[in-house]
């Protein structure tokens, strides 16, 4: 005969296991969200292939043709932006996902127990997918110009790594946040399209001023569009090591302590979904 067992603090102690023991729900969601993503769209998952190209488009002639920036050694200046395209929409989408995670997934929420973790994690899984899907216009570009890496391209997961930790983190925040005030849903989109512009994506970071490199490096995606860069295109492309020593550490900081927030505010999710 089974027994059923009431003690303080289990599920506190037992949280890491249940994340592993709902993995299953994990694949499912992450799957879930792929399926309804481009649903019922005519060219489906041709639109992670589309946005990232017509943006590179835009802000080549914006910033290469008009204003006339420099690129990143003797990279062509098409390339110098797709390869920071890359990690700012996958963690822009992330972002985006993550933060609205929960309010998308109320029923499940306020009626089943399982690790709330699994949901915004999962939506990550999910841009990431796209984030793969966008690799292939990258070698195309690669192939267009010749322009291909050399042996610093095995380190370019490192930097994938540092963007999902950056999402990751941030996207805790925001989620937890999300559920207590519902304001966040109008902010996002704004702290999304802001920090495109202030993001060295349409440009190279070596244009900011040399005293204000570290400071402008504290925006964590500088350090993981950099190391994009470096690792992608050949040749004498510098790198700010400082600011990605600030990237490393401003990311782990907001994983550490958006899982804290997130654990906090977990326990309250059913009641104030």
């Amino acid at each position: 005969m089974d027994e059923l067992v009431i003690e303080a603090g289990r599920i506190e102690r037992q949280y890491w296991k249940d994340l592993w023991r709902y993995k299953e729900l994990f694949y499912f969601l992450a799957w879930r969200d792929l399926l309804v993503r481009y649903k019922q769209t005519v060219i489906g998952v041709a639109w992670a292939l589309i946005r990232p190209l017509l943006t590179m488009m835009v802000f080549t002639v914006v910033f290469g043709k008009l204003a006339k920036l420099p690129s990143e050694g003797s990279a062509p200046y098409s390339l110098l932006v797709f390869a920071a395209m890359l990690p700012w929409q996958f963690f822009a989408t992330s972002l985006t996902e993550a933060s609205n995670s929960l309010i998308s997934n109320v029923n499940l929420v306020s009626k089943v127990y399982f690790p709330r973790l699994i949901i915004p994690a999962s939506s990550i899984i999910t841009s990431f997918v796209d984030f793969l899907i966008s690799f292939a216009i990258l070698i195309a570009i690669i192939s267009w110009y010749h322009f291909w890496p050399d042996w610093r391209i095995v380190l370019l997961p490192v930097f994938v790594i540092l963007a999902m930790g950056a999402a990751m983190g941030t996207g805790l925040w925001l989620c937890a946040l999300n559920v207590e005030y519902r304001d966040f849903r109008y902010v996002v989109p704004f702290i999304v399209q802001f920090g495109m512009y202030v993001s060295p994506v349409g440009f190279s970071s070596s244009v900011v001023p040399q005293r204000w490199r570290f400071l402008y490096s504290l925006n964590p995606m500088v350090g993981v569009i950099d190391g994009f860069r470096w690792a992608l295109l050949r040749g004498r492309v510098k790198f700010y090591w400082p600011g990605l020593l600030a990237s490393i550490a401003l990311t782990v900081l907001l994983c550490l302590t958006g899982f804290w927030y997130f654990r906090k505010m977990e326990r309250t999710f059913a009641d104030v979904i």
